[in-house]
């Protein structure tokens, strides 16, 4: 498995912005180029889902509820996908999890925790 190391979470006011990073920074280039990306966030007393996934291809898909809100970017040669966050609501507070190769037989991150209060 490829360790991912998660930064960037913090406590933000309703409206405001927070930037997600997840680094692999044991895995070459190439495999990081290769494989799927993606962004998923666990709320207090629900289960995980899918914020934003790159593909790898490096098409961009987004869960309806962050569309025109979240970016998903990728730099390959800090092997490091990104997640922009704007104009955040209340109900988005919860951990945000990277991952690295897809849900099924990818790699997660330790999660990142995500606060958004009124």
């Amino acid at each position: 498995q490829v360790p991912l190391v998660e930064s960037g979470g913090g406590s933000v006011q309703a409206g405001g912005s927070l930037a997600l990073s997840c680094k692999a920074p044991r895995t070459i280039t190439s495999v990081f180029r290769a494989n799927a990306k993606g962004w998923y966030r666990q709320a207090p007393g629900k289960q995980r889902e899918l914020v934003a996934r790159l593909s790898v291809g490096d098409e961009a898909t987004y869960a309806d509820f962050v569309k025109g809100r979240f970016t998903i970017s990728r730099d390959n040669s800090r092997k490091t996908v990104s997640l922009q966050m704007s104009n955040l609501k209340d109900e988005e507070t919860g951990v945000y999890y990277c991952n690295f190769g897809g849900e099924e037989k990818g790699t997660w991150g330790q999660g990142t925790k995500v606060t958004v209060y009124s």
